[in-house]
């Protein structure tokens, strides 16, 4: 029997005026490395995660991966729990949303080393997250892979509406 991989992960988010005059959300995201999403915009960026073993909190590895990808401390801010979704390739991730401002060009994002071109026997080392952008939800939604486009839309019910998060 498998075990399914788990991830976790912080949507840091900022409060903005909204085209209706209401509160609406800005969202930091991040472009994943490597050669297979260079050349992709759609799709292929990413809520900062990364996989927590059985038995650690997934709050501490939510906590953990941002600074890792990032390369910055997750600023200070209240957490706000969005819950779970299964991705498409069977692993589930959990994201909180805490509200802070950051300014992405002090990013160093973290590293993993592999083999490319593949076939070579070449390592090569790549960031995890090649650059990292302040997005507007549709352009969020536009550009983060198909299973996170839930935590914006959970996000934007908690801001438009003053509702708790899933689990909150």
């Amino acid at each position: 029997m498998s075990t399914v991989k788990r991830s976790a992960g912080i949507l840091l988010f900022r409060v903005v005026p909204g085209a209706d005059g209401g509160p609406d959300a800005e969202v930091l995201i991040g472009h994943m490395g490597g050669p297979f999403w260079a050349h992709r915009e759609a799709a292929a960026w990413s809520v900062p995660k990364g996989e927590y073993e059985p038995g650690e909190e997934p709050a501490a590895a939510a906590r953990r991966e941002f600074g890792e990808e990032l390369g910055l401390p997750l600023p200070e801010g209240e957490w706000v729990a969005l819950g779970e979704s299964r991705q498409s390739g069977g692993k589930t991730v959990t994201v909180w949303a805490v509200e802070a401002d950051l300014d992405p060009a002090g990013a160093v994002p973290g590293t993993f080393t592999m083999e490319w071109p593949k076939g070579s026997g070449v390592l090569r080392e790549f960031p995890e997250m090649d650059r990292f952008a302040w997005c507007t939800p549709d352009e969020a939604l536009e550009r983060l892979v198909a299973g996170q486009r839930v935590f914006v839309e959970r996000l934007l019910a908690h801001v438009r509406g003053g509702l708790p998060g899933p689990g909150a």
